[in-house]
C-alpha cells in the first residue's frame, strides 16, 4: 500500500506520532508545530494503513471552526467524505449522545439547548421567584457556581455545605434552578457534558455499545480539557480504547474555566504503557521569538519541558518600549502601525494584544485620532446578537411552549400591552403550580383577576404562537425562520428605530433566514429541521464572527490570541501587577499560569514582536506606577533591542538668558531647570499632569503635558505657572 500521500511533508517527529503503534499516546505539540496536521494524519493512517473502520473513530476538540477543520482534512487526505465520522466539539457530541438516547437520559425528546445568556437570564427570573435580594445574590454568581459544580460532575445532592449559610444558599438555588430547567426541558452548556457523562455511567449497555464502536479516540487542545471532560474521556476509552491526545502544557490558560494542565501528567497514569512524543520543531516564528519564549516558560517548575526551534531565520530582535504613561505606549504602537502599513503590509497582520480588556481603550481612542480603521476581535457573536436571540426565541416557542426563557423575552416584545404586573402573576402562578409559564398564561387568560386588556393581550400572544406554529409546519426551513420574523413583528419593530443601528439589525435578521437556508442538519439525527437549526444556533453562540469587511488591525486579549498567529504583534502593558496580573502574583500556582500566557503571547508573532511597559498608567479610574514585568526580565539582553522616545529637548533659562535645544539620547529624561520628561506638575486651571515633551528655544519653548482631568496640552513655558510636584 502507498503510503506516501499520508505521510508526505510530515517531520520526523510528526512521522512517529502518526504512526505510532496502537496504544495510548501523548503528544506535547508546541506552539506552531502542526498538531492538527498531526492529528489529521494520524485518523488518515488509522483508516487507510491500519484498516480500522471510520465508523470506530471518535475526534473531538473545542471549537466547531476546528472541528470543520480536522473533517475537512481528513476528507481531503482519504478522498472520501467524512460527515458520517463523530467529530466535533465536547458540547457538540455531547449533544449528539443526548439526541439519541434521550429516554435514557431522562430528557423529553425535545428539550432545548439554553445558552449562557438565556441561563442568566432564567437564573435571574427564578431569584425574583423568590423574593431574592439581588444586591446580595448576584445572578452571574450564581451561574458561576452552577456551572462550576456541574464541570466537576456535582448534583445539589452530593454538595455539602460544611456550615456556611452562603454555601448553603447557593446549594439551594442550584437544587431550584435545577428544577426549572427539569420543568422545562431546558439544558444548558454544563448540562450537556454533565448528562452525557451521567447516561454512561448509569447505563451499562449504553457505555459498552460506545466502548466496542468507538475503539480510537483522538482529542485536540487537551490540555484546556476540565474534570467532567476528561471522565467522560476517560469512561470511554474504558480498558480497550486508544486514546491519542494532543495538547501543550506551556499553553494552557483556561485554568480560571476549568481546564486542568494537571491532566497531561494524570493522562499517563490512568493508561500506563502512554508513549509521549514530543514536536519542537516551529513553523511559524523567528529564531529569536522562539528562543525569548523558551527563556520565559522555563521558568515554570509544572511542565513536561520542551524546546522550540526552527530552520528559519534568526529575526529581528525583540523590541521593547519603556512609555511613561498609556498614552504615550499607544502614541508610540500607532506610530510604529503607520511605518508598518506605509511598507505596504496589510493593517489585517498586526495585532495588539493586551492582559485586561479595559486595556483596549485608550488604544482604541488613539486609533479613531490617528484614523487607523481597528477591530476588537471577541465582540458580539452573531447568535448572541439582541435581534438574533429574540427570533430564535419566537422560533423555540413554535417548538415547544414550556421554554420559559424564550417565552419571557419575547412575551411583550414588540410591544402588545403585557406589564410587569402581568408577568408576575404568571410566574406566582407557574411557581405554585409547579408549571410552565405558557400553561400558567392559559389559566389566567380567563381570570378576573387580571384586566380585560391584560387578559387579551395575553390571549393574542397565545394565539399568534400557535398560528406561526401551524403556517410553519408545511414550510422549508428558511421559509418558516422568515414567516416567524415577518409575522411576530420583530422585522417592524427593528425597522421603526431609526439609524445605523436599527438598519444593522434588520440586514441581521435577515441574514438569519440566509442562515437557515444553507444549513444542513446531521441526517441520522431523528430531529425536525427546525429543531436541529435551534440546536445548532445554541452550540455556535460565543464561536463564529462575521470577518471585517476592511484591512484592519487586531486588537484582542491574549486568552482570545490563542490559536492565532499575525506577523506584527504588540504585547500591552506588560508590568508588574497588570501582566502578571496582581492578584496571581501571590499565588504560584496562578504565577505559572500568567507565565504560560506570556509564552501564548510571544508565540503569536511570527516576524516582528514589541513589548511595551509604561511608568505610569491610569486603568479603572486609578492612577499607578509599576515596573517592567518580570517576564521581561526573563528575556535574555542578547535577543532585545531597547527602544527609548528620541525628542528634542529644550532646557529653558527662566532667567531670560540664552537656552539651548539638544537631543535626548536613548534612554536618558533629560532634566530642565527642575523640569524634566515624566515630572509631575501642577497648573492652575487645568490640575495635576506629567510632563511628555519640550519644544523650542527661550520666550518660544513650551512644554507638553497630559492633564488627569483636562487631556494632554501644549503650554508656553515662561506662562505656564507650573509647580513642580
Amino acid at each position: 500500500m502507498d503510503v506516501t500521500p499520508i505521510l508526505e511533508g510530515l517531520n520526523d517527529a510528526q512521522r512517529q506520532a502518526v504512526t505510532a503503534p496502537q496504544k495510548p499516546l501523548l503528544v506535547i505539540a508546541g506552539a506552531g508545530s502542526g498538531k492538527t496536521r498531526v492529528l489529521t494524519h494520524r485518523a488518515a493512517w488509522l483508516i487507510d494503513v491500519e484498516g480500522a473502520s471510520p465508523q470506530s473513530l471518535l475526534a473531538v476538540t473545542f471549537t466547531n471552526k476546528a472541528a470543520a477543520e480536522m473533517r475537512g482534512r481528513i476528507e481531503s487526505l482519504l478522498q472520501m467524505p467524512a460527515s458520517h465520522l463523530w467529530i466535533g466539539t465536547f458540547h457538540g457530541l455531547a449533544h449528539r449522545l443526548l439526541r439519541r438516547h434521550w429516554q435514557e437520559a431522562g430528557l423529553p425528546q425535545n428539550f432545548q439547548i439554553i445558552d449562557s445568556d438565556d441561563q442568566l437570564r432564567l437564573i435571574k427570573r427564578m431569584l425574583k421567584n423568590l423574593e431574592a435580594d439581588d444586591s446580595r445574590w448576584v445572578p452571574r454568581e450564581i451561574q458561576y457556581f452552577i456551572n462550576g459544580q456541574k464541570d466537576e460532575g456535582l448534583r445539589p445532592q452530593h454538595l455539602d455545605d460544611g456550615g456556611d449559610l452562603n454555601r448553603h444558599q447557593f446549594i439551594e438555588f442550584y437544587r431550584g434552578y435545577q428544577e426549572v430547567c427539569e420543568r422545562g426541558g431546558l439544558v444548558d452548556f454544563a448540562e450537556l457534558l454533565l448528562r452525557a457523562h451521567e447516561l454512561w455511567r448509569d447505563n451499562e449497555q449504553v457505555l459498552a455499545h460506545y466502548q466496542r464502536r468507538f475503539r480510537h479516540i483522538l482529542v485536540d487542545e487537551f490540555q484546556d480539557t476540565n474534570a467532567i471532560q476528561y471522565a467522560w474521556l476517560k469512561m470511554l476509552a474504558g480498558k480497550t480504547g486508544i486514546p491519542f491526545v494532543v495538547g501543550d502544557d506551556d499553553q494552557s490558560i483556561y485554568r480560571w474555566r476549568g481546564a486542568r494542565v494537571e491532566h497531561i501528567t494524570r493522562f499517563q497514569k490512568d493508561f500506563p504503557g502512554t508513549e509521549v512524543i514530543k514536536l519542537e520543531q516551529n513553523y511559524r516564528s523567528t529564531a529569536t521569538i522562539l528562543e525569548a519564549a523558551n527563556a520565559v516558560i522555563k521558568n515554570n517548575n509544572s511542565r513536561m519541558g520542551k524546546n522550540l526551534w526552527t530552520e528559519g531565520a534568526s529575526g529581528e530582535a525583540i523590541k521593547i518600549y519603556s512609555a511613561y504613561n498609556e498614552r504615550d505606549e499607544a502614541s508610540f504602537i500607532v506610530g510604529r502601525l503607520r511605518e508598518w502599513s506605509d511598507q505596504g503590509n496589510a493593517r489585517a497582520d498586526a495585532a495588539l494584544l493586551y492582559r485586561s480588556n479595559a486595556q483596549s481603550r485608550v488604544l482604541e481612542e488613539a486609533l479613531i485620532n490617528a484614523g487607523i480603521p481597528y477591530r476588537v476581535y471577541g465582540g458580539l457573536r452573531f447568535f448572541e446578537r439582541q435581534e438574533i436571540k429574540d427570533a430564535l426565541a419566537y422560533l423555540r416557542l413554535t417548538s415547544n411552549r414550556d421554554d420559559d426563557s424564550s417565552f419571557e423575552r419575547v412575551i411583550n416584545k414588540p410591544t402588545r400591552g403585557i406589564g410587569a404586573r402581568s408577568v408576575d402573576s404568571l410566574r406566582a402562578y407557574a411557581r405554585a403550580n409547579a408549571c410552565s409559564m405558557w400553561r400558567a398564561t392559559g389559566a389566567l387568560a380567563s381570570d378576573e383577576a387580571l384586566g380585560s386588556r391584560a387578559r387579551s393581550a395575553l390571549t393574542n400572544f397565545m394565539n399568534l404562537i400557535e398560528l406561526m406554529a401551524r403556517e410553519c409546519k408545511s414550510l422549508d426551513l428558511h421559509e418558516q425562520v422568515d414567516h416567524v420574523i415577518q409575522r411576530s413583528g420583530l422585522l417592524e419593530h427593528y425597522k421603526k428605530d431609526k439609524g445605523e443601528k436599527s438598519e444593522t439589525r434588520v440586514e441581521n435578521l435577515e441574514e438569519l433566514v440566509s442562515a437557515a437556508r444553507g444549513f444542513e442538519g446531521d441526517p441520522e439525527e431523528d430531529m425536525s429541521p427546525l429543531d436541529a437549526f435551534l440546536s445548532h444556533a445554541a452550540l455556535e453562540a460565543g464561536e463564529g464572527q462575521a470577518d471585517a469587511w476592511e484591512d484592519c488591525v487586531q486588537l484582542m486579549t491574549m486568552h482570545s490570541a490563542k490559536g492565532l498567529e499575525f506577523p506584527l504583534v504588540f504585547l500591552c502593558g506588560v508590568e508588574d501587577g497588570l501582566f502578571p496580573h496582581q492578584r496571581s502574583i501571590a499565588d504560584p500556582n496562578g504565577l505559572e499560569e500568567e507565565r504560560r500566557l506570556c509564552y501564548v503571547g510571544i508565540t503569536r508573532a511570527m516576524q516582528t514582536l514589541y513589548i511595551t511597559h509604561a511608568e505610569q498608567r491610569r486603568l479603572h479610574g486609578t492612577d499607578s506606577f509599576a515596573l517592567p514585568s518580570r517576564f521581561i526580565g526573563e528575556i535574555p539582553r542578547e535577543l532585545v533591542e531597547e527602544i527609548r522616545p528620541k525628542v528634542q529637548v529644550t532646557r529653558p533659562n527662566y532667567g531670560g538668558g540664552h537656552s539651548r535645544a539638544a537631543a535626548a539620547p536613548s534612554g536618558q529624561r533629560e532634566s530642565a531647570g527642575g523640569l524634566r520628561l515624566g515630572q509631575h506638575v501642577r497648573h492652575g486651571k487645568f490640575g495635576d499632569g506629567v510632563v511628555l515633551n519640550y519644544e523650542g528655544q527661550g520666550a518660544h519653548a513650551r512644554v507638553q503635558v497630559n492633564f488627569e482631568s483636562a487631556g494632554t496640552k501644549w503650554l508656553v513655558l515662561s506662562y505656564a505657572n507650573l509647580d513642580l510636584m
